[in-house]
């Protein structure tokens, strides 16, 4: 995600921000390949993602949502078209990402887009259970419940 913010902010060629990025950074062989694997593809991918998340965000421009949302959404829509991770898993990483680093309206967002994303794909029928389950849930912990009456 950090690539892919400093990306989004100078869109500079992708190798370097990774070279600079790997430079502070320590991690495994198969976390350092899965990260690039990641930025590589959201980078190449974001015209597409973006047009995907502007069609699901109702009277959002891409510029208007913050940078961090952008990366979160663009990370979680290229991981459900690659279908390697489960959607649920996805779904509740890219909430808990925006819980921790973004503002405290963008778990929400981010749910609310990710699952209208993820319903418009044909062929995530289950996911789409899992999904509109998983938002229904958090809709209900946010009304306020009414006491009952003795």
């Amino acid at each position: 995600m950090q690539m892919l913010f400093q990306w989004d902010v100078g869109r500079q060629d992708p190798a370097r921000i990774k070279d600079g990025f790997w430079r502070m950074a320590k991690s495994e062989k198969a976390t350092r390949a899965f990260a690039d694997q990641l930025f590589d593809g959201v980078a190449a991918s974001a015209p597409e993602l973006d047009a995907l998340i502007v069609g699901h965000a109702d009277n959002w421009r891409i510029e208007r949502i913050s940078v961090i949302d952008r990366a979160i959404l663009r990370i979680a829509i290229y991981e459900f078209r690659s279908a390697k991770t489960p959607p649920k898993v996805v779904l509740d990483e890219a909430v808990e990402l925006a819980k921790t680093f973004s503002s405290e309206n963008s778990p929400a967002f981010v749910n609310g887009i990710l699952d209208a994303v993820l319903r418009s794909f044909p062929d995530n029928k289950a996911s789409d259970r899992a999904a509109k389950a998983r938002s229904q849930t958090k809709r209900e912990a946010r009304e306020p419940r009414e006491s009952p009456e003795n």
